[in-house]
């Protein structure tokens, strides 16, 4: 378990990534992008959580570069869309984003979605990508146990991070114990639901008993179950309470409380209709 902000996790190819970061999803390119990231990492995050289908690459780079810190203490991830995946054209399209983002090597490469009849392609790209040192770690986004079986069929080199939509209605209990017992690190997209599960009286409860906000309890639960976690926020007030992490624990019971709390449900596609 993390006890601070800066800890990292080392992934199956012993590459380390922080637990917690900064997402940017829907963070407008420019100012909007710059200042999110720039304030994340003044507060200390050092995972900045990117992709080609935000269209803020070229505003995570620049954040990174101004801010001061030297580029190999910022772990940077994107990933390569649906439209552009296949072989050559992941290839292209990598390079379109390392041009974005202004950096000679990436940190970590995702296959945003499982496309059908794709993503077997697509990850022979990124295994050459991987190979010919232009990222540190390859993964996957979205994936289902069954993509993961089928995508380790057929390839040389194990992802070491799946990135879900993972919260209290959406546990994932199954795809956890598969990942950790191949040693692929789950990570959680929309942690926070979108706020939709701020409001629940159990989340308050904990979140009283513990003199924290509902958003640092769920945020804290994903740690504890061994997730990576990356809420996505362009505040400043929320960027730093969502990282203030690192001072309370959630009991066994807690944390039963919030299991309790699944109900199999998305509020983003399902990866098997998508």
């Amino acid at each position: 378990m993390p006890e601070h902000l800066s800890e990292r996790i080392q992934l199956n190819n012993r590459i380390e990534m922080p637990w917690f970061g900064l997402g940017v999803y829907k963070a407008e390119n420019g100012d909007e992008v710059v200042q999110a990231v720039q304030t994340a990492l003044r507060v200390g995050y050092r995972l900045i959580d990117t992709a080609s289908f935000y269209g803020n690459e070229e505003g995570v780079g620049k954040a990174i570069r101004d801010s001061g810190i030297p580029r190999e203490e910022v772990f940077v991830t994107t990933k390569v869309w649906n439209d552009d995946q296949g072989y050559e054209s992941t290839l292209k399209a990598f390079e379109e984003s390392r041009e974005k983002l202004g950096f000679d090597q990436i940190d970590l490469y995702l296959i945003h979605w499982p496309v059908r009849d794709k993503y077997l392609e697509t990850w022979k790209a990124l295994e050459k990508l991987y190979h010919d040192g232009k990222v540190r770690a390859i993964g996957v986004s979205n994936f289902q146990i069954h993509h993961l079986k089928e995508l380790m069929k057929h390839s040389e080199t194990r992802p070491a991070v799946n990135q879900v939509e993972f919260h209290p209605r959406l546990t994932q209990k199954e795809l956890l114990e598969f990942c950790n017992e191949h040693q692929i690190r789950l990570q959680a997209w929309s942690p926070l639901m979108r706020g939709e599960i701020l409001d629940h009286e159990t989340i308050q409860e904990i979140a009283k008993k513990h003199g924290k906000s509902p958003a640092q309890i769920i945020l804290r639960w994903d740690l504890q179950n061994g997730v990576s976690t990356i809420p996505k926020s362009v505040r400043e007030e929320r960027i730093k309470s969502n990282a203030d992490l690192f001072d309370f624990k959630l009991s066994p019971d807690d944390m039963k409380k919030i299991d309790s709390l699944n109900q199999d449900r998305r509020i983003g596609p399902n990866p098997d209709d998508f």
